[in-house]
C-alpha cells in the first residue's frame, strides 16, 4: 500500500475562518454553534481538563466563602491567566447564582437587559474552567455583560445547572454575533406552519372583540381536503372549541362584513407528507415567516422582505413554501391578502410575488419540479394582477395607473376599539344614540353618513398600501395613483414578459383556476402584449408621477387630477423596478437622495414634507424621521442597478451601523424600524404603535423579519472594508476618513 506524504493524508477539517473552536474541543463542538446544540451537548459541559474535582463557584459564593476564612487571594490579571491564545478561554459556571449576581449587580433598571443606561460597575469575574476555577478574569463592559446574560438566560431555558463557557461567545464579533442569532434563532423564532399542531394558539385572534372569542378557521370551498382536515380534527379534540367554516363561495364587501361577528383565521396551503411513525400520509402545513413574534398569520409584503434575507442564509425551502401559500391566497382568495384573517379578505398588499418567485427558482432551478413552481407563480402573479390591480375601483381609467383603494364596509374591526372614537364622536352626538349603537347601525347600512364613508376608504388603503400610516396618505390615498405600487406593477409586466419568453418559450397556458373573467381557459399568454403593458405604464409614469426640475417621482391625485408634492423614499422604488432611464436615475442620486439621506440611511419622507408636529398633530411612523426595512433595501438593490454602487454601499453601511450599534449598546435589540437621525438610541420610537422587538427578558429571540431581512441582506451590499469595519463599531465618516488618510499615504509613497 503505497504511503500518501502528510501534506497529502485526509484529515478533519480546519475550523472555518472567524470561527475558532475552544481548547480542548472536538471536530463536532463549535464555539459558535447554535444555542441548542451548545447548551445540549453533554461533553462540552464536561470539565475533563480540570480531573474529578467538579465543584464551581459563581463570583458571590466564592469571596462570601473567603471573607468567612479571612483569606486574601492575591489578585491577578486576566491577561496572566493560563492562557493567552485568541478565543481559547472558557469558564466554569454554575448559572442560576451568576445569572443573579449579574442582573443585581448590573441590571440596575431591572428590565431584564444590560445595556448602556444601566448604571452598574460594568465589571463581573467568572472563574475560569482551565483552572478548575482557581483563576479569575474579569469580564468588562457593557457588550460582553449582556452577552453573558444572554448566554445564561439560553443555558438556564435549556436546563442547565452549570456550563462551560467559551469566552468567544462574549467578546465575538458583532456582526458575525448578530449574523448567526439571526440565522439560528430568529427566523426558527418567526417560523410558523398552520395544522393541528399549532391551530389551538393561532386560530385565536388577538384582535377578536367579540364575547365568545375562539379559535376559528374559514376554509375555502376549493380545498375540501382541509375542510375534511379541520373539521375531523375539531371533532377529536372538543376542549380547543375549534370553528371550522366553510367560506362562500363569492366574497364580498358585505361578506366581510358580517363575517366580522366572528372573526378568524384563514386556510393557507398543506402539503402531504408521510408520518414516520405509521408510514401512512397526513397532512402539513407549509410553514411561513412573520413580521414578529405575536404574529401567527401570512402577511402580505413582509413575506417577500423576509425572503431577501432567507435565500442568503439558503433557507430557500422555507422562502419557496412563502410562494407556494401566497399562490393558494390568490388561487382562493384572489390575492395576496394584508395578513391571512377574515376581516382581511379585501384588503391586498403591496405585489411582490415575481421577483420573490423568481430568485427562488434561480436557487432550484435545476431540481425536478422548478419550472413547474414557476409556473405556478407567474399563473397566480398573472390572475393578481388582472383580478386586483387593473381594474376598478384600484385602476383609474383617465392616467391607466393603478391605486391602493380596497373594498370594504363600516368601522375596520381589527383596530382597538378606541381607536376611531375621536373620528366617530361627533356623528353619534349628531344621531343621538350610544356609541356602540352608532357603530352598529352605520356597519349594516341603516346610518348612511357618506363622509364617513370616504374616510374609511382612505383608510383602508393606508393599510393596504403598508405604509400605515402618514400624512403623506392623510384624507387622500384611494385617490392616489402611487409611484410605489405602479413601479412594482411595471415590475410584474416586466418580469411576467421575460419569464414567459426565456422560461416557457414564448406561451404560457392559462388553466381554469387562474382565469379571470373575460379569460377562457387554455388562453395562452405570450411576452409581447406584456411588453405593451410596461411600455405604456412606463409612459404614464413619466407623464403623470416624473418630475424633471425635482429629480424625482410624486404621487399624483386621480380625483383633483394633480401631482402630488410630498416627498417619499419610495421614489426609489422606481430604481428597483427598473423603471427610471439611466437620466433620470442619476438625477434622482443628485437631487433627490442628498434630502432623504441620514446619519442611519435612508428617511421615509422629508421633515419638510412632514410638517410640524405636536399635540394636535402627532408624529406618524412612515414620517420623518424614521426609517423602514423595506426601504433601504429596495433603494440599494436599484441603485446597484443603475450602478451607483458607492451610493448603495454608503446607505447600506450607514443602515447596518445602526443597527450593529443598538444591537451591541441594547442587549441585542433588533426592532421594526428606526429612527435614523438618532446615533444613541434609534430604536427607540414612540410614535402611534410604538416599537415590536424591545419586549424581551434577557436575550431576543426573534428580532423583526424585515429588519433582520435586511441585515443579512446589506452585508451582501456593503464590501468586505466595509464589514470589518462594521465589526469595529466605525461610523461611516471616521470610516471614509481613514481611506482617505490611507489613499494619501499610498500615494505619497509613490512620489
Amino acid at each position: 500500500m503505497p504511503v500518501t506524504p502528510d501534506s497529502q493524508m485526509a484529515g478533519p477539517a480546519p475550523p472555518a475562518p472567524g470561527l475558532p473552536r475552544s481548547r480542548g474541543s472536538t471536530d463536532e463542538l463549535n464555539v459558535y454553534d447554535d444555542a441548542r446544540t451548545y447548551y445540549t451537548a453533554e461533553e462540552r459541559h464536561r470539565n475533563n481538563r480540570a480531573g474529578p474535582r467538579t465543584r464551581t463557584y459563581s463570583q458571590n459564593s466564592l469571596m462570601k466563602q473567603m471573607e468567612r476564612l479571612a483569606i486574601h487571594e492575591p489578585y491577578r490579571r486576566g491577561s496572566h491567566d493560563e492562557s493567552t491564545i485568541p478565543h481559547s478561554r472558557r469558564f466554569l459556571i454554575q448559572v442560576e447564582p451568576t445569572l443573579q449576581s449579574l442582573q443585581l449587580q448590573e441590571d440596575t433598571d431591572r428590565n431584564m437587559q444590560i445595556t448602556i443606561e444601566d448604571a452598574g460597575p460594568k465589571v463581573l469575574t467568572l472563574r475560569t474552567a482551565a483552572s478548575n476555577g482557581h483563576n479569575r478574569f474579569d469580564i468588562r463592559g457593557t457588550y460582553m455583560l449582556s452577552n453573558l446574560l444572554q448566554e445564561l438566560s439560553l443555558a438556564k431555558e435549556y436546563g442547565r445547572k452549570q456550563i462551560i463557557l467559551d469566552e468567544a461567545r462574549l467578546n465575538e464579533n458583532p456582526v458575525n454575533r448578530l449574523s448567526r442569532m439571526i440565522k439560528d434563532h430568529f427566523w426558527e423564532g418567526l417560523t410558523r406552519r398552520i395544522d393541528a399542531s399549532s391551530i389551538e394558539i393561532a386560530a385565536r385572534d388577538p384582535k377578536d372583540w367579540t364575547d365568545d372569542p375562539r379559535p376559528r378557521i374559514y376554509i375555502p370551498r376549493g380545498a375540501p381536503e382541509q375542510f375534511q382536515y379541520y373539521t375531523k380534527l375539531a371533532q377529536d379534540r372538543p376542549e380547543i372549541r375549534l370553528d371550522v367554516q366553510l367560506l362562500p363561495e363569492k366574497i364580498t364587501s358585505e361578506v366581510v362584513r358580517d363575517m366580522n361577528a366572528k372573526p378568524g383565521l384563514l386556510a393557507v396551503d398543506m402539503e402531504e407528507v408521510t408520518d414516520p411513525a405509521t408510514g401512512q400520509t397526513k397532512l402539513q402545513g407549509r410553514p411561513f415567516v412573520v413580521p414578529g413574534g405575536r404574529f401567527n398569520e401570512l402577511y402580505g409584503w413582509d413575506s417577500y422582505m423576509e425572503s431577501l434575507g432567507l435565500l442568503v442564509h439558503d433557507k430557500v425551502d422555507l422562502a419557496k413554501s412563502m410562494v407556494l401559500n401566497f399562490c393558494f391566497c390568490i388561487k382562493h382568495y384572489g390575492k395576496i391578502l394584508n395578513a391571512t384573517r377574515s376581516y382581511y379578505l379585501c384588503r391586498s398588499q403591496p405585489p411582490f410575488l415575481t421577483d420573490m418567485a423568481l430568485r427562488v427558482y434561480d436557487k432550484i432551478k435545476h431540481e425536478p419540479g422548478a419550472t413547474e413552481f414557476l409556473r405556478t407563480a407567474m399563473l397566480a402573479a398573472i390572475k393578481e394582477y388582472h383580478s386586483v390591480w387593473v381594474t376598478e375601483p384600484r385602476l383609474d381609467p383617465v392616467t391607466g395607473l393603478s391605486r391602493y383603494r380596497p373594498e370594504g364596509r363600516g368601522v375596520p374591526p381589527e383596530t382597538e376599539a378606541g381607536h376611531f372614537v375621536h373620528i366617530l364622536e361627533p356623528y353619534v352626538a349628531k344621531h343621538g344614540v350610544s356609541f356602540d349603537e352608532f357603530v352598529d347601525g352605520y356597519n349594516s347600512g341603516r346610518i348612511v353618513e357618506p363622509e364617513l364613508d370616504e374616510y374609511f376608504m382612505h383608510d383602508r388603503a393606508v393599510r393596504e398600501s403598508g405604509h400605515d400610516t402618514t400624512y403623506r396618505f392623510e384624507g387622500v390615498c384611494a385617490d392616489l395613483a402611487t409611484i410605489d405600487l405602479n413601479a412594482l406593477l411595471f415590475k410584474y409586466e416586466t418580469d411576467i414578459a421575460r419569464t414567459i419568453r426565456n422560461v416557457f418559450g414564448d406561451k404560457l397556458v392559462v388553466p381554469a383556476d387562474y382565469c379571470v373573467p373575460g379569460m377562457t381557459p387554455g388562453q395562452v399568454e405570450a411576452s409581447a402584449l406584456w411588453d405593451r403593458r410596461a411600455k405604456r405604464r412606463k409612459l404614464a409614469i413619466d407623464k403623470y408621477l416624473w418630475n424633471e426640475e425635482e429629480g424625482m417621482y410624486f404621487d399624483y391625485d386621480t380625483k383633483k387630477r394633480e401631482r402630488c408634492t410630498y416627498e417619499s423614499a419610495t421614489t426609489f422604488w422606481a430604481l428597483w423596478a427598473g423603471v427610471s432611464s439611466p437620466k433620470q436615475a442619476a438625477a434622482m442620486v443628485t437631487k433627490a437622495l442628498p434630502r432623504f439621506e441620514a446619519f442611519g440611511g435612508l428617511l421615509s419622507g422629508t421633515e419638510e414634507s412632514r410638517g410640524e408636529v405636536g399635540l394636535e398633530r402627532p408624529n406618524r411612523q412612515w414620517d420623518y424621521p424614521y426609517g423602514w426595512a423595506p426601504q433601504q433595501m429596495l433603494a440599494w438593490t436599484g441603485l446597484y442597478r443603475y450602478s451607483f454602487t458607492d451610493e448603495a454601499e454608503r446607505l447600506a453601511y450607514k443602515w447596518l451601523f445602526m443597527i450593529t450599534k443598538a444591537f451591541v449598546d441594547f442587549n441585542g435589540v433588533v426592532v421594526e424600524k428606526y429612527d435614523v437621525t438618532r446615533p444613541i438610541d434609534p430604536h427607540r420610537v414612540d410614535a402611534e404603535y410604538g416599537n415590536q422587538g424591545l419586549d424581551f427578558k434577557g436575550v431576543a429571540k426573534e428580532g423583526f423579519g424585515w429588519v433582520n431581512a435586511s441585515y443579512i441582506y446589506g452585508l451582501q451590499i456593503v464590501n468586505a472594508h466595509m464589514r470589518r469595519a462594521l465589526g469595529t463599531l466605525t461610523p461611516y465618516e471616521t470610516f471614509v476618513r481613514a481611506l482617505e488618510e490611507n489613499k494619501a499615504k499610498a500615494l505619497a509613497e509613490l512620489v
